[in-house]
């Protein structure tokens, strides 16, 4: 770590950030109120509104956003004639999935080999905290530069589009000269990335219906047609041989121009079981950041206990599909329905429904607040150079804030990295890379200034 003042200050902050994050990942803020208590998403916006306020920030507020959740949003006046940066992070978390696949509880920051264990901790807790840091940081070195903006999501994990649709609604509300999304992370621990390409994707919900009602098995197997059986074949249809995405008249994507994932590395990265290949071609950067994906994400059919001798009368399946840059999140969708139609066999009666969707991005990198950026990295991760990396999931605010202020650099970091396990059991967060992040930011936001 540099000896740099800011340094030093957001060195001297890190026991009081852990006791932060740990009150902001005791809130169970998952933005589905079927799963979790509303009560527990608005303890957690209150938490962050609460904190923006202690900064000295101005016009704080709970936004109510159309899909029912609530976003932050703050603004702290810089100096006159000065630039304006957003900083975006989000406080909604995905669900713990199976809680005792956990080693220690999803909600309750633990420290362990040092890593601090929980729900959030990285994807975006910690990208909150990471905000304040900068911020206070800056303070405490001569005072913030920019006027700044932030806005914390509530609910970015669900793809329900509320902040969206928000922003669109009051296009002020977010114009920023430069955008920091806080939702990304690094290539790996210790080697500082800038996230410069997001796949889109889009949600559709399949149901096969064939038969009135389910029927003897052994009655009527064999002629009777099975619905079941007609939405794998249908789902099947949607990769080739190797395991690569086709979709009926949806492009292949393109090759990958920057950096490389080693094939070795991503098998551990992903814990690929041995003997098990890899699918689809190209290098893994291809396969994962510039070429569509489809996943079946669940089906609904009988579980195997349970279960009858019966001919499935339905069947349903959620699927997902990313898609890159230069593809259109809505055309792939409609090529998406077209294509589970004309592969669900024997007539069987298919129904489509796209339930989500977000478009791709690219930022541009020849912009000066790259150079600003790549600036900080070098002193905050001494001999390392900042690296652009792709990132296969999307956050569809980014483009949402692309088409509005066409003119705003946007650039991704944040604590995301492989060791992180975000969205999946025994998610944590690195200390150092949070460290070393917030570093990052804040004297991105002096050299921006300058």
């Amino acid at each position: 770590m540099s000896s740099h003042p800011v340094a030093e200050t957001v060195a001297s902050l890190m026991p009081r950030a852990r006791a932060e994050l740990a009150e902001l990942v005791a809130f169970k803020s998952v933005a589905d109120f079927g799963q979790y208590p509303r009560s527990e998403s608005e303890g957690a916006a209150n938490w962050v509104a609460d904190a923006l306020r202690a900064e000295g920030f101005t016009d704080v507020a709970l936004l109510d956003t159309p899909d029912g959740t609530q976003s932050v949003y703050g603004y702290l006046p810089g100096p006159e004639g000065a630039r304006t940066v957003l900083l975006y992070a989000h406080y909604d978390v995905q669900p713990p999935l199976d809680e005792a696949g956990w080693d220690t509880p999803p909600f309750e920051l633990t420290e362990r080999d040092g890593r601090w264990y929980g729900r959030g901790a990285a994807d975006c807790k910690g990208g909150v905290i990471m905000h304040l840091l900068a911020l206070r940081a800056l303070k405490a070195n001569g005072g913030i530069p920019v006027h700044v903006k932030v806005i914390a999501e509530g609910s970015e994990e669900q793809g329900t589009g509320g902040l969206e649709r928000y922003a669109e609604e009051h296009p002020e509300l977010l114009r920023a000269d430069t955008v920091v999304i806080g939702d990304a992370g690094n290539f790996r621990v210790g080697l500082p990335t800038v996230t410069t390409t997001l796949r889109g994707m889009t949600l559709v919900r399949a149901q096969v219906d064939t038969l009135q009602g389910n029927l003897h098995s052994g009655q009527f197997g064999g002629a009777a047609p099975d619905a079941l059986a007609a939405l794998i074949r249908a789902l099947d249809s949607l990769r080739a041989e190797d395991g690569s995405t086709t979709v009926d008249g949806l492009p292949g994507g393109t090759a990958w121009e920057g950096l490389q994932y080693d094939e070795e590395q991503f098998r551990k990265d992903a814990k690929v079981l041995d003997g098990v290949e890899l699918i689809g071609s190209g290098t893994v950067a291809d396969r994962i950041w510039a070429r569509p994906a489809v996943t079946v994400l669940g089906i609904d059919c009988p579980p195997v206990v349970g279960a009858t001798p019966s001919v499935q009368a339905s069947a349903r399946a959620l699927i997902s599909l990313r898609v890159p840059p230069g593809v259109d999140a809505a055309e792939a969708t409609k090529l998406l329905q077209a294509h589970l139609e004309a592969h669900t066999p024997w007539g069987a009666r298919v129904r489509t429904e796209q339930i989500g969707q977000g478009q791709a991005f690219r930022a541009d990198t020849t912009s000066p607040a790259y150079r600003a950026m790549a600036d900080a990295m070098a002193v905050a991760y001494p001999g390392e150079r900042m690296q652009y990396a792709g990132q296969g999931g999307s956050i569809p605010l980014c483009n949402t804030l692309a088409a509005l202020y066409p003119e705003a650099e946007i650039l991704l970091i944040g604590l995301s990295e492989p060791e992180a396990q975000i969205h999946a059991v025994n998610e944590s967060v690195s200390p150092d890379e949070l460290e070393r992040l917030s570093v990052t930011e804040a004297l991105f936001l002096l050299n921006y200034a300058g």
